[in-house]
C-alpha cells in the first residue's frame, strides 16, 4: 500500500492519485445512474477520460485525445458482463487508456498483471505461501492471492498487460473467470465468486500478433477496441505536448515550456516516416522497423529537454533532440539507417526551415 507522503515523493503517481482532485471534482457532481461499485457514472467516466468543464467550474484534463465513441465504446463494455480488451500499434495509449479506466471506474487501478513469456497460471489465480503450506497443509491462510482474485474479492477492475506475450495455455485460465465469474480452488474444494463491479482491462499490440493469439474461446469473452494511432498532425502534437509538460513537472525539470516547433517536427518525422509518405504525398518513404509511435515521441522530446535543461540554456533546440531521434529511427543498423539516410538527404534537407535539425542529425548518424 502506497502512504500519502510515498506518493508525494513517487517518480510516478498511479492516475487515481496524480488526478485525486478531478475524481473527487467528478464524484461532487455525479448525479448520473451508477453500476455497482463504480466510483463513478459512466457519463463522469467518459468525461474524466476525454475532459471537459465542470457545472462547478473544475477544469477536467483530458487524458485520451482521440475519438470519444471509442472510450464510450470501452466503457460501456466494462458495465456489461464482457471483459475488454485494447488492441493495437505499440504506443497508442492502451496502458494509459487501461490504467484510467481503471482509476475512474474502481479507485484503484494497481490490480495489474504485466504478461511475459515468463507468466504462469499462479500470476492469473493463486499461489501458496509454502512455509505454511508445508507446516499445516492446504488452507485458506496458506492462499496467497492473484490480482486477479483480489479483484474479484473487491469488485474491481483488473489489468493484464501485454496479453498475447502470456503463453497461450496460461490465457485460457481466464476462461473460467470471465464466463462462469468464478476462480475454482481445487485443493480447498472451494471457489471465489466475483463480487458485482469485478471485470478485466487486457491489453496488447498487434507487432505481437502470431506469437501466442488468443484462443476462439478466450476472443468471445472480450469485446475488442483498436485504438488508432492519432489521425492528424495537431492531434498527436497535443498528446505529445501534454504528456511531455506533464513528465516535465514530475521530474522537476529545470525547464521554459516545450518548444511547439520543436515538437511539430519530431511527430512530423514520425508520421511520414510510419506513413511512408510525406504529409504533402508528393514523396513515398521507406519505413523502417520501428513503430515510431506517439509514446516514442514523448520520449525523444523529453530527453531533448532533460538535455536542454541539464547542459544547454533550457530552451529545447535541434542537437537536444537529434541524437534521441536518431535512435527512435535506427532501431536495425542496417535496414533503418538506409531508410534514415534515405530521409534525410530527400525530405529533411530539402526543407529550408529545418537546416538546422538536418545538421545535428547529420552529425548523430
Amino acid at each position: 500500500m502506497t502512504t500519502n507522503n510515498q506518493a508525494d515523493t513517487a517518480i510516478r503517481q498511479h492516475a487515481e492519485q496524480e488526478y485525486a482532485h478531478e475524481l473527487t471534482a467528478l464524484q461532487e457532481v455525479d448525479t448520473a445512474a451508477r453500476p455497482p461499485n463504480w466510483e463513478l457514472s459512466p457519463w463522469a467516466v467518459r468525461t474524466y477520460l476525454m475532459g471537459g468543464k465542470l457545472d462547478s467550474g473544475v477544469e477536467i484534463s483530458p487524458k485520451y485525445v482521440g475519438n470519444s465513441r471509442l472510450i464510450e465504446i470501452a466503457i460501456s463494455t466494462l458495465a456489461t458482463d464482457r471483459a475488454l480488451l485494447l488492441y493495437g500499434l505499440p504506443g497508442t495509449a492502451k496502458s494509459w487508456v487501461s490504467e484510467h479506466l481503471a482509476a475512474a471506474i474502481s479507485g484503484n487501478s494497481t490490480l495489474i498483471v504485466q504478461g511475459t513469456a515468463g507468466t504462469g497460471e499462479e500470476a492469473l489465480r493463486y499461489s501458496w505461501n509454502y512455509a505454511q503450506l508445508i507446516a499445516q497443509g492446504p488452507s485458506e491462510a496458506a492462499l496467497i492471492h492473484s490480482p486477479v482474485m483480489r479483484a474479484m474479492t473487491q469488485g474491481k477492475i483488473a489489468r493484464i498487460e501485454e496479453l498475447t506475450r502470456v503463453a497461450a495455455d496460461v490465457q485460457d485460465t481466464l476462461i473460467t473467470i470471465l464466463s462462469e465469474k468464478t476462480l475454482p480452488i481445487h485443493e480447498l474444494n472451494m471457489e471465489q465468486q466475483a463480487r458485482k463491479g469485478f471485470n478485466v482491462i487486457a491489453t496488447a499490440n498487434n507487432r505481437d500478433k502470431g506469437v501466442n493469439d488468443l484462443s476462439s474461446a478466450l476472443k468471445r469473452r472480450f469485446n475488442t477496441v483498436i485504438l488508432p494511432n492519432p489521425e492528424s498532425l495537431a492531434e498527436e502534437v497535443d498528446i505529445v505536448q501534454r504528456r511531455v509538460t506533464s513528465l516535465g513537472r514530475v521530474l522537476e525539470l529545470p525547464m521554459e515550456k516545450p518548444a511547439l516547433e520543436e515538437i511539430r517536427r519530431i511527430v512530423t518525422i514520425f508520421r511520414e516516416l510510419r506513413a511512408g509518405l510525406t504529409e504533402d504525398g508528393k514523396n513515398k518513404l521507406k519505413i523502417p522497423s520501428g513503430s515510431l509511435s506517439t509514446a516514442e515521441a514523448i520520449s525523444v522530446v523529453s530527453s531533448g529537454i532533460a538535455l536542454a535543461a541539464h547542459f544547454g540554456d533550457g530552451e529545447l533546440k535541434a542537437h537536444d533532440v537529434a541524437s534521441s531521434l536518431v535512435g527512435a529511427v535506427v532501431k536495425d543498423p542496417v535496414q533503418d539507417s538506409l531508410v534514415w539516410k534515405e530521409y534525410l538527404e530527400t525530405v529533411m534537407k530539402e526543407r529550408s526551415e529545418w537546416k538546422d535539425l538536418y545538421r545535428a542529425c547529420r552529425e548523430q548518424s
